[in-house]
């Protein structure tokens, strides 16, 4: 008797084309292209984008890529798969407001081992409603499903936009003069930096998962997803008021700082002002992370850093909290040939 050999299929081997093809429908109802300056439908071979930028003079695209990070994995793990799409938007454009831009279009990439329509749709869904609520468009992107490469129920993201600013208000930290005043804005908790510490924390003393925050459990704290910053900012980003902005994330307060500081300037930020979260507390104290550890590679609190003079302080600060971002004093731009960002005080641990 004759034995056939198994039939060599793609769906055999692992990538599902019909489930695909299922998602690009769906998400043709789904995502629709409000911005008439989007030329393309969902599923077209490209992004077409018309380049009109209204009241922009002289302008200057802004581009960046970004990735949520080892987030992803707890993300899946705890079920909030829905979160890590906005956290990896806010991020990413977080990153492009700091130089004066307007976000206008968003491309992402999704990789997973195996298809599951329920997730894919989710994390979609919610990158679109993280572009929404910040004034740009999804406008295409690519799913693919590689088996071998990925585990089956793992996935990895990544994400780029397009911004605008005109070249006359760029923010660059040029602006920046002895004396001005380092404001700090708050953060929510992680963001997207420090996860593999936490993985490795939730790993080795998985007690720690049923610590409060307070009125939070351990893991809701911990992804809560990314602060987007550009809504409570948008109105102010062309003001000369604002002379240099960072975004805290993966290096502390000093690695992202400095990279605005123009020559022969540093700053000076007072620990004793910076208002340590909860969360990072709970961090230090359960997995005995030293201090200079926690403060080189966590936002500590402070998910944004702005800079202005000194007689705007004041009414900066005003203006931050009618948007719902809390904002505080937290140093000076000092005369340094180092270029650096300096400490002095103490993190208030209890």
């Amino acid at each position: 008797m004759k034995i056939s050999p198994a039939k060599m299929t793609y769906a055999a081997s692992g990538v599902d084309r019909d489930g695909h093809s299922e998602i690009t429908l769906a998400l043709r109802s789904q995502l629709k292209m409000k911005d008439p300056r989007i030329l393309n439908k969902v599923g077209a071979f490209a992004s077409l984008f018309e380049a009109s930028f209204p009241g922009i003079q002289d302008p200057v695209l802004v581009l960046k890529a970004e990735e949520p990070g080892s987030k992803q994995l707890l993300a899946k793990q705890f079920n909030k798969i829905d979160n890590i799409g906005f956290d990896m938007i806010n991020h990413l454009i977080n990153d492009i407001i700091v130089m004066g831009a307007k976000p206008f279009a968003v491309l992402d990439v999704i990789i997973v081992g195996k298809l599951i329509k329920e997730d894919v749709t989710k994390i979609i869904t919610a990158i679109n409603q993280a572009c929404e609520n910040q004034d740009c468009s999804l406008v295409g992107g690519e799913t693919s499903e590689q088996p071998g490469v990925l585990p089956e129920g793992q996935f990895v993201l990544s994400s780029s936009v397009v911004g605008v600013v005109s070249k006359q208000k760029i923010i660059d930290g040029s602006r920046i003069k002895n004396g001005d005043t380092v404001i700090a804005i708050a953060s929510n908790g992680l963001h997207t930096n420090g996860y593999s510490l936490v993985r490795k924390l939730i790993a080795a003393k998985p007690a720690v998962l049923k610590k409060k925050i307070n009125s939070e459990v351990f893991i809701d704290a911990v992804l809560k997803p990314h602060t987007a910053y550009y809504p409570g900012l948008k109105d102010i980003l062309t003001s000369p008021k604002v002379r240099g902005l960072a975004h805290i994330t993966g290096d502390g307060i000093s690695g992202n700082l400095e990279r605005i500081l123009p020559t022969g300037l540093s700053a000076l930020v007072h620990l004793e002002k910076i208002e340590v979260l909860p969360l990072f507390k709970v961090i230090k104290k359960a997995g005995g992370v030293p201090e200079e550890d926690m403060l080189n590679n966590l936002n500590l609190g402070v998910g944004m850093i702005m800079v202005t003079a000194p007689k705007e302080e004041a009414s900066m600060i005003k203006y931050l909290e009618t948007k719902g971002l809390h904002a505080y004093d937290i140093g000076e731009i000092i005369p340094d040939a180092d270029n650096t960002v300096k400490f002095d005080g103490k993190l208030a641990w209890e």
